[in-house]
């Protein structure tokens, strides 16, 4: 009778934690993937808080391998390069937004990347 009832609440619990996923992948609706100039773990951690709770942006993942984010966000909340305003804010460049110096100079020396020339 226990196991009846635990595999319910199981399967109540997974049945709603399902919904709301659903709900919540439904409020963003667009999906892009850039590069980010970035080092180490200290850089994913700083990179990805930089859009923590930031209006219209979900979720966010930067890999340090292949220096790619991959960004969900409402587009009618906020734009690409709104986005990309705010990781330059905190340190970071991308192809089009470069941190200011001083900013990318008050990271920590394992996060201080070669800055691409490129970077407008």
């Amino acid at each position: 009778m226990k196991l009846i009832y635990i595999l319910s609440v199981a399967a109540f619990l997974m049945g709603c934690s399902g919904a709301d996923n659903n709900q919540l992948s439904a409020d963003f609706n667009q999906s892009e993937s850039f590069q980010v100039y970035g080092n180490c773990g200290m850089c994913k951690k700083t990179i990805e808080k930089s859009l923590a709770g930031v209006k219209g942006v979900g979720n966010v993942n930067w890999d340090k391998k292949t220096k790619q984010i991959k960004v969900d966000f409402d587009s009618l909340e906020i734009n690409l390069a709104e986005i990309k305003s705010k990781i330059a804010a905190a340190g970071y460049d991308t192809k089009e937004v470069r941190a200011e110096e001083s900013v990318y100079s008050s990271l920590p020396g394992c996060c201080q990347y070669d800055r691409p020339n490129d970077v407008k």
